[in-house]
């Protein structure tokens, strides 16, 4: 198991967090499936997580980037996928462009 890191450093979840305006509580307190505040902090920062934790750290960060957003504006909100939040994430593409870029907040 030598060689083997499971510390990814901080992840491109933190990063869309950080533009969408939110924090680790806000994941916390929409998540219907006891998401905690370590996790969260786990995932920003690059620990390796489960895929399923992936999973559901990538749906309460889908619910609350929706529930943020201006009614008229949620139908064009195109819900990420865990390879688009974890780096280590199978099918990961740092190069991939971010179709929600239009409705972020302007910084």
């Amino acid at each position: 198991m030598q060689g083997l890191t499971r510390d990814h450093g901080t992840q491109p979840v933190d990063t869309l967090m950080t533009r969408w305006g939110l924090d680790n509580h806000d994941l916390v307190e929409i998540s219907h499936e006891q998401l905690n505040h370590k996790q969260v902090q786990k995932a920003r920062k690059g620990r390796q997580l489960t895929l399923h934790l992936m999973q559901k750290v990538t749906r309460a960060l889908n619910d609350a980037i929706f529930i943020s957003l201006p009614k008229d504006k949620r139908e064009a909100f195109d819900p990420y996928l865990h390879r688009h939040l974890f780096n280590y994430a199978k099918g990961f593409d740092p190069e991939a462009p971010d179709p929600n870029e239009p409705l972020m907040p302007a910084e």
